[in-house]
């Protein structure tokens, strides 16, 4: 059975939600299954205890696991949480510093400029390169905070899809 854990509003307590299987309807814990019925690009009409619902979803985040919706005339921001990640906030392994080992390209394209040198210190959101494909010009950011320790990528010369840019120490 899968489980996730939903915070709303950012209130204390989380509502469990729960699956018997990937495909089933998901029900708050103990409860029946939702009946949830998508009626446009991002409405939705959700019946629960005998009443209907409209549901709009405003903003769907999936890096950060949230969406904001407007139920009524109300509006939520709900963060969802599977069970291990849940697990790893309890045990504050959450706050362990991911390390950000490497950036390859993101599409095939020629290195415009490189903004960075090897021993440079740059933090997530840091620009890093400029990568041209297809006449457009798109600036490639660090992913997280990083040492450079070796430029793989030269300027002028073309790169692949999933080709190694930068590596950090």
């Amino acid at each position: 059975m899968a489980r996730l854990f939903a915070t709303v509003n950012s209130a204390e307590g989380a509502l469990e939600l729960e699956r018997a299987t990937p495909t089933a309807p998901w029900s708050f814990a103990g409860d029946a299954p939702l009946d949830l019925v998508r009626t446009g690009p991002s409405t939705f009409n959700l019946i629960r205890n005998g009443r209907s619902h409209s549901v709009l979803l405003l903003k769907e985040d999936r890096e950060n696991n949230t969406v904001r919706l407007r139920i009524g005339g109300s509006t939520y921001t709900v963060r969802l949480q599977d069970e291990q990640s849940r697990m790893m906030k309890t045990l504050g392994l959450d706050k362990a510093e991911r390390k950000v080992r490497e950036i390859k390209a993101p599409m095939p394209g020629m290195v415009l400029n490189i903004l960075v040198a090897p021993g440079d210190t740059v933090k997530k959101n840091d620009p890093i390169l400029v990568l041209e494909a297809m006449k457009m010009e798109n600036m490639i950011k660090a992913p997280g905070d990083a040492v450079v320790a070796t430029l793989h990528a030269e300027k002028g010369k073309a790169v692949e899809k999933g080709q190694l840019l930068v590596s950090f120490a």
